[in-house]
C-alpha cells in the first residue's frame, strides 16, 4: 500500500511539475508622469489590488505592478492604468497625445486624488481630451455594479475638507475613457493594513472592492 501511495505521490509531483505555469493575461501599471509630483505614493496599493482581484474576481493578472511614463511605447500594452499623488503633474504636448492615443485605443486610466491633485490633473487632463469635460458619474452606472455593488458610489476612505466622495468620468464617444476618484482616496484604501492605524478592516475591505470593480470594468467593458 505505501508502495502504490509513494508511486502515486511521485506521479502528481511530476504532472505538476511538467505542466508550465499559466503566463499572466495582463499587467496593470502606475504611471510615472512628470512636473514634479509623487507619482509613486502608496507603493503597496496596486500590488495588494492585484491580489484581491487575483483571489476575489479570478483574474490572471501580473502579481507586480509596471512602472510607465507617457512617452514609451509599452504604454500600448497595459490594459488599466493608475495614476495618483498630491499635485505638480505635467504632461507635454507629445505626452497628452499620447495618453490620448491609449485612451482612444482601448486603455483605460484611473486617477486617484491623494488630496491636493486635482487643481494639477483637471488642466493636464485638457491637454489630452480639449473636447471633454470631466463629469460626475451617477449611482447607477455600470462601475458601481461590477461584481461588488456600491448603490452610493465611491466609498470614504480618509476625511480632508468634509466633502464627500465622487466619480469623475472622461466619456470618449460613449466610453469611459478614465475614471477620476476625488475626495476618497481610494489607493490608500488599498495600502497593506496598519499603513494607516485609524482605517478599519471594513473600509480596506470597501477599497479593495471598489478598486476590483474599477479592474473588472477596465476589462471587460466594449
Amino acid at each position: 500500500m505505501l508502495k502504490h501511495l509513494l508511486l502515486a505521490a511521485f506521479l502528481l509531483l511530476f504532472t505538476t511539475a511538467a505542466t508550465p505555469p499559466t503566463a499572466p493575461s495582463y499587467q496593470l501599471a502606475k504611471l510615472h508622469y512628470g512636473g514634479g509630483g509623487d507619482w509613486y505614493a502608496n507603493k503597496t496599493s496596486l500590488p495588494n489590488l492585484i491580489n484581491f482581484c487575483n483571489q476575489a474576481l479570478h483574474t490572471n493578472l501580473a502579481p507586480d505592478e509596471a512602472t510607465v511614463e507617457l512617452d514609451q511605447p509599452e504604454l500600448l500594452t497595459y490594459p488599466f492604468l493608475h495614476m495618483t499623488g498630491h499635485g505638480n503633474v505635467s504632461f507635454t504636448t507629445a505626452e497628452a497625445q499620447n495618453l490620448r492615443r491609449y485612451l482612444i485605443g482601448g486603455g483605460f486610466l484611473h486617477i486617484d486624488d491623494n488630496y491636493g491633485l486635482d487643481k494639477f490633473i483637471r488642466p493636464e487632463m485638457k491637454k489630452v481630451f480639449p473636447e471633454l469635460e470631466f463629469v460626475e458619474l451617477p449611482f447607477s452606472h455600470p462601475i458601481y455594479h461590477q461584481k461588488y455593488q456600491f448603490a452610493k458610489g465611491l466609498p470614504k476612505v480618509h476625511e480632508h475638507d468634509g466633502k464627500r466622495p465622487q466619480g469623475f468620468g472622461l466619456v470618449y464617444k460613449g466610453r469611459l475613457v478614465c475614471f477620476y476618484t476625488f475626495e476618497c482616496d481610494l489607493g490608500n484604501g488599498w495600502e497593506d493594513v496598519g499603513t494607516y492605524p485609524e482605517d478599519t478592516p471594513a473600509v480596506h475591505d470597501a477599497a479593495l472592492r471598489m478598486g476590483a470593480n474599477l479592474v473588472s470594468y477596465a476589462l471587460t467593458q466594449d
